[in-house]
Order: structure tokens, then C-alpha cells, then sequence
């Protein structure tokens, strides 16, 4: 199932992640957690992106692993680049609470209480 486009049956509001597990049964983290940005790509894109990033950006040597042209690499990193910036327009409801903490006006403690 691709998580970042699960959208709720009922309201068809977005899902959110609310419990990670260690596949080996050693810890269980439950509370609100994000979908990476990258993670917010259809697969597709995220092979394209792994694609571009272990050519070492060579646009050029993606436009052959893929069989298309530079023209059309470039356009699909522009309309990724597009897409990854809109990810980042509106800031995480957590990042208050960890800026507070990094200035030492919470304790770990208290930011912990307020993340939950």
C-alpha cells in the first residue's frame, strides 16, 4: 500500500502513521508520526529519485537508465523539485515543541509530555 496517498474511507481525509514496531518485537512507538517527504512519492518517483541520486546527478546517465530524453529528465526533476517543495510550505505541528527544547526553554521531559 502506498502510505502517503491512503486517504481515509470514510472522510477522505489523509492517514497518518500512529504506530511503529520493531519486526523483531523490541519496541512499540505509538503517537502522530509524519510521511517523510520522499516518502510522499508515488514509487515511481522515488526510483527516479534513487536513480538520479546513484548516477550522481547525471542527468545525462539517467536519461539512459530510463530510455528517455535529457529534455524529459529534466522536466521530471522540475516537476519533483516542485513536488518536494510544496512538502515543506507548511511547517510540522512538532517543530515548535523541538525548537523549544533545542533553546532549553522545555526540559526532554516536558517536550516529551507535549508531543504526545
Amino acid at each position: 500500500m502506498d502510505v502517503s496517498k491512503a486517504l481515509c474511507p470514510e472522510c477522505g481525509a489523509p492517514m497518518s502513521i500512529r504506530r511503529l514496531v520493531c519486526p523483531h518485537g523490541h519496541v512499540a512507538m505509538e503517537g502522530e508520526f509524519e510521511v517523510p517527504a520522499l516518502a510522499r512519492l508515488s514509487v515511481e518517483e522515488q526510483l527516479f529519485v534513487i536513480a538520479f541520486v546513484r548516477s550522481h546527478g547525471s542527468i545525462k546517465r539517467v536519461g539512459e537508465l530510463f530510455d528517455i530524453s535529457y529534455p524529459t529528465v529534466k522536466n521530471r526533476l522540475n516537476a519533483l523539485v516542485e513536488k518536494l517543495d510544496s512538502a515543506f510550505d507548511a511547517p510540522s505541528p512538532n517543530l515548535e515543541v523541538l525548537e523549544r527544547l533545542e533553546r532549553g526553554e522545555l526540559s526532554v521531559e516536558e517536550a516529551l509530555e507535549e508531543l504526545r
